[in-house]
């Protein structure tokens, strides 16, 4: 109906209920009219997979990346024409994952320097791991696409890290007010736009508790990328979305 249509394998449980929420959005937001026109999504979700954060700082010898290499195996072995890893942290070890696969795999923190450039965006905060602002791809992916990251100082790092680990992974109500007051210190730093550039911050959006002209979500934007690269017409998103193109 909308072009040619390719099965999406999801590496998910990076955390978990990001994961619910990427398959909850990439559902509602494709043109439907019926079940059959939706996408064919396989889900691995590996829960124990080492903490990504914890290895990248050297909290621990616990390398995911063995995990993550054999969940995409699986997912290509029982049919996946595309891969996206609902994960940013994850994608400290993207080129490792993409080297050995036979699909493509969507990176997330491309697609969202993409988008920010088309935009015409210079100046982005960026609102993510300890592990993803240390492995410095938000910094490096961006840089090539000519935009400046800001990034909280370590009292505002902290409190991120804080609504993350402690709040919305444990499934308690993420602070607001902490949320908003690093989020307002970036944007007093000229950023044109806040990433939530870690899934996990994603539901907080998901909330309408924060302004959806100055957040970017980049779980909006994997999903928007993955409807499309699998043949289907996506739908419903924010406008500054759906003029997205990939």
């Amino acid at each position: 109906m909308y072009g040619t249509s390719k099965t999406l394998g999801i590496l998910g449980g990076l955390g978990p209920m990001s994961s619910v929420y990427f398959y909850e959005m990439l559902t509602s937001h494709t043109r439907a009219d019926r079940d059959q026109d939706h996408l064919n999504i396989l889900i691995s979700s590996r829960a124990d997979t080492p903490d990504r954060t914890d290895f990248i700082l050297g909290r621990s010898n616990e390398n995911p990346l063995y995990v993550m290499k054999n969940e995409v195996a699986r997912l290509i072995g029982a049919g996946a024409d595309v891969i996206a890893i609902p994960c940013n942290t994850a994608h400290n070890f993207y080129e490792q994952i993409s080297a050995d696969c036979s699909v493509p795999v969507i990176n997330i923190i491309r697609q969202t320097a993409l988008f920010c450039h088309r935009e015409g965006i210079k100046r982005v905060g960026v609102l993510a791991t300890e592990g993803t602002v240390a492995s410095g791809a938000y910094r490096d992916v961006f840089a090539m696409a000519g935009i400046e990251c800001v990034f909280p100082d370590k009292a505002g790092q902290d409190a991120i890290t804080d609504i993350i680990y402690s709040q919305v992974k444990k499934g308690i109500a993420p602070d607001i007010d902490s949320f908003l007051e690093v989020s307002g210190t970036l944007k007093a730093q000229g950023c044109d736009r806040i990433i939530l550039g870690c899934t996990e911050l994603s539901l907080i959006k998901r909330m309408g508790v924060i302004d959806a002209d100055l957040f970017l979500d980049s779980l909006e934007v994997l999903a928007y990328s993955a409807i499309k690269m699998c043949g289907k017409q996506p739908t419903g998103f924010d406008a500054h979305i759906m003029s997205f193109c990939v």
